[in-house]
């Protein structure tokens, strides 16, 4: 099976939603999965294209990443999924930019999916897709989810229909085999059978 690998997300578009202060490893892994699975990934940012994004790894400055698509001009009819990395300061600012929660908001609505890693479940309350879902993210957003609704798990990844939630970095290849069983479950199939 190890021929397929490289296909079973051809032909898929992903947007990656995030600013300054990302936790780096929350963007790098998972895209670098997503590609090398054969999706195309598009890091959209409230900053202009060509900006900078500011990452982290935990308190230290990471490295700087360029943004290839403003939130005003991504649509969800666009892509087939939407990923929110975590970092504290990331989604806080997210939170505040109109733009990025109505982005959110219409993934939700459309049933595309969506997975949020750490502190990026944290948009999921204000796009409104936190009520009546079962979420993970990482503990200190536990009170704030379940008080907009949600039912949260202390687990490594978490997916409510076309929703993927995971906690920490030590989640992601979880969060990433979550998020290629959504995109291409057939492709998932045959893996787990070979």
């Amino acid at each position: 099976m190890a021929g397929k690998r490289g296909t079973e997300l051809q032909g898929k578009r992903i947007a990656v939603l995030m600013t300054d202060g990302v936790e780096e490893v929350e963007y790098t892994r998972p895209r670098d999965f997503l590609e090398q699975h054969g999706a195309q990934v598009t890091l959209v940012s409230p900053k202009h294209k060509g900006e900078q994004v500011q990452a982290f790894n935990h308190f230290e400055h990471g490295n700087r990443f360029t943004v290839e698509m403003n939130v005003r001009d991504a649509l969800p009819a666009d892509f087939d999924a939407l990923v929110l990395p975590g970092g504290v300061a990331n989604p806080d600012q997210l939170r505040l930019s109109k733009e990025s929660i109505a982005l959110i908001r219409e993934f939700g609505r459309e049933r595309k999916t969506i997975a949020a890693i750490c502190h990026g479940p944290w948009t999921l309350i204000d796009a409104g897709l936190a009520k009546g879902k079962h979420l993970t993210s990482w503990p200190s957003l536990e009170q704030d989810l379940c008080n907009a609704g949600a039912d949260w798990t202390d687990q490594d990844v978490v997916v409510d229909g076309r929703l993927v939630t995971s906690r920490k970095p030590d989640d992601i290849p979880a969060f990433n085999d979550a998020i290629l069983k959504q995109l291409a479950p057939a492709a998932n199939e045959e893996r787990r059978a070979a």
